[in-house]
């Protein structure tokens, strides 16, 4: 088992593991998973955990922090893609053609759990349910932000933020963190240009939520005053959360 800062986590002991790989998976399995998993020091804000173009060579879990994902067009165009956080795993998307269609960002201190691929398949034939766990996750990762930006694409502006502040919330919620009070680790310029929008309307309409008093917000700190009107004016669509998570958890 390897430390990072005094501190040690083996996948099962930790507390994400029911958002991860190891969910459904015996104890003596999930230590032999464990075995196979790389903790390297802490990504710093702004460094890179893999670069568009890079050879696909693993899977990363998040164990804490939070990381953007983003493409750049041949014209230098940065488009966001997602924001990840602490259960979350990346590098699906670099499977079918072996190397990063995106960019990985920290957004801010960042830990992550690196999962050699070549290995985790091997295992995965070995562990029972270990290859159903692997896909219900490359399923949940590869749809759950397709899916919000697709309904997301027909909405105007303020239903746009209501719907990202409270699916924030819910995946605060779903890791076992408040779900109505948070930091936002990504700028307000990585918010525009994750939600399509201007940066100055990001702007404006954390101010008008503020006003009609739907949240408190201070630098980085969100506060959720009025759920149910934000829920009303994206039009319910923000808790974007599996419910096989859901019961996975209530029943851990």
């Amino acid at each position: 088992m390897i430390t990072l800062q005094g501190f040690s986590r083996a996948c099962a002991d930790c507390q994400l593991q029911d958002l991860c790989l190891p969910i459904g998976i015996s104890r003596t399995d999930v230590e032999r998973l464990d075995q196979i998993v790389s903790r390297k020091r802490p990504l710093q804000r702004g460094a890179a955990l893999f670069n568009q173009g890079d050879q696909f060579g693993a899977l990363y879990a998040i164990r804490s922090g939070s990381i953007k994902s983003y493409t750049v067009s041949d014209d230098g165009r940065e488009q966001i893609n997602a924001f990840h956080l602490p259960g979350e795993i990346l590098g699906l998307d670099a499977i079918s053609e072996g190397m990063h269609p995106s960019a990985a960002v920290a957004l801010e201190t960042t830990s992550v759990c690196e999962l050699p691929f070549d290995r985790l398949h091997t295992l995965a034939h070995e562990i029972k349910g270990l290859q159903h766990q692997l896909l219900r996750v490359m399923s949940r990762e590869l749809n759950a932000d397709e899916r919000f930006m697709r309904i997301l694409a027909s909405r105007n502006a303020e239903e746009r933020l209501a719907g990202f502040l409270l699916n924030l919330a819910s995946r605060h919620g779903m890791r076992g963190y408040s779900n109505t009070e948070f930091n936002l680790s990504m700028s307000r310029h990585d918010i525009a240009n994750y939600l399509g929008l201007a940066v100055e309307t990001v702007s404006r309409l954390f101010t008008r939520f503020q006003q009609d008093g739907l949240i408190e917000a201070h630098r980085k700190a969100v506060k959720i005053l009025q759920r149910d009107a934000l829920a009303e004016m994206a039009g319910n669509i923000a808790p974007m959360v599996n419910p096989d998570d859901k019961r996975s958890r209530e029943s851990s």
